[in-house]
This record gives C-alpha cells, sequence and structure tokens, in this order.
C-alpha cells in the first residue's frame, strides 16, 4: 500500500505497489505500441475501425461464432454486434450462414476478401513494429521479446482462471 502524505512521500509499503510502480512505468510504451499499430492499420487498402478489425481477429480464431458469441466475445450488446456485423457483410469482409443443423442459428464467417484485410494490417503491423525494433540493441530486442512472451503466458493464465480462454 502507498501511504498518502506530503509531496515525495508515496513509498511502497507492500509488494504490490512495485508491481503498480512497472505498470506506470510501462505505460508509456504501450501507449506508442498502441499508436503503431493503429497507424499501421489505418494505412491498409480498407480502413476499418479498432473495433471492426478486434471483430474480425475473433472471427478469424474461431470461424462459425453466431452473433451471441461474437458479443460476448467482444463484450458488447447483441444490437451493436448486430450493426457491426452489417456493416462488416456490406464492406464483404464477412457473411452470415445459416447453421447446418439449427436452421435460427446464423453463423459469422469471414470472406476470402475478409481474410486479405485481416493479413494486409498484420503485414503492415509487423512492417511498422520491425522499424523500431531496428532501432533496439539486439540485447534490449531480445530481453523484450522474452518479456512479451512472459506477459502473454501471464495474460492467457489469468484469463483462464478468471473466466475461460481468450480467443
Amino acid at each position: 500500500m502507498t501511504r498518502l502524505g506530503g509531496i515525495g512521500d508515496d513509498q511502497p509499503n507492500g509488494p504490490g505497489d512495485d508491481l503498480l510502480a512497472v505498470a506506470r512505468e510501462l505505460a508509456p510504451a504501450v501507449d506508442g505500441l498502441t499508436n503503431l499499430w493503429s497507424v499501421a492499420a489505418q494505412g491498409a487498402s480498407l480502413r476499418l475501425s479498432p473495433h471492426q478489425l478486434r471483430a474480425l481477429r475473433i472471427l478469424q480464431a474461431e470461424p462459425g461464432l453466431n452473433l451471441t458469441a461474437l458479443a460476448e466475445g467482444m463484450e458488447i450488446g447483441p444490437p451493436t454486434a448486430s450493426r457491426l456485423c452489417d456493416r462488416l457483410e456490406a464492406a464483404g469482409l464477412l457473411e452470415r450462414l445459416l447453421h447446418p443443423h439449427r436452421r435460427r442459428e446464423v453463423r459469422l464467417v469471414l470472406t476470402g476478401r475478409g481474410q486479405q484485410v485481416l493479413s494486409e494490417v498484420a503485414e503492415r503491423r509487423a512492417r511498422a513494429l520491425a522499424v523500431t525494433l531496428a532501432g533496439m540493441d539486439p540485447a534490449a530486442r531480445e530481453a523484450l521479446s522474452r518479456g512479451m512472451r512472459a506477459f502473454l503466458t501471464a495474460q492467457n493464465d489469468t484469463a483462464e482462471q478468471t473466466d475461460g480462454p481468450r480467443p
């Protein structure tokens, strides 16, 4: 716990405070990466919002989800998910198909164009990230790589403990 006293009197009292300090220290780098990611995606041939890209990535990871499952995965309401899918379908990026065994259920599937757009965005993002990584010392790049792999493992472990695996 951090004591709230006068200026400069915020000394850590427990292990959680050290984690919060690390999180605060990393926040500008995370913001920078998020910005790099977003700008690279916007340079693709088809400009999509982060929300639209996230929906496509979820459907790429789990083809054939229904609208309710997509809405839950995105933590949005079904009406919002439906409007999102309307826009993606109008752009030719996904299609709604009747479930082969459940007549009332509609499955959401990426089209070839949807897959192509995701591949283009992924490539643009990787290239933009590579430019930044080129400016780092090789040892720092390796340390970052190890740290990010550990971060992903911890994030997945935390997600599975709280609400099941992440897509």
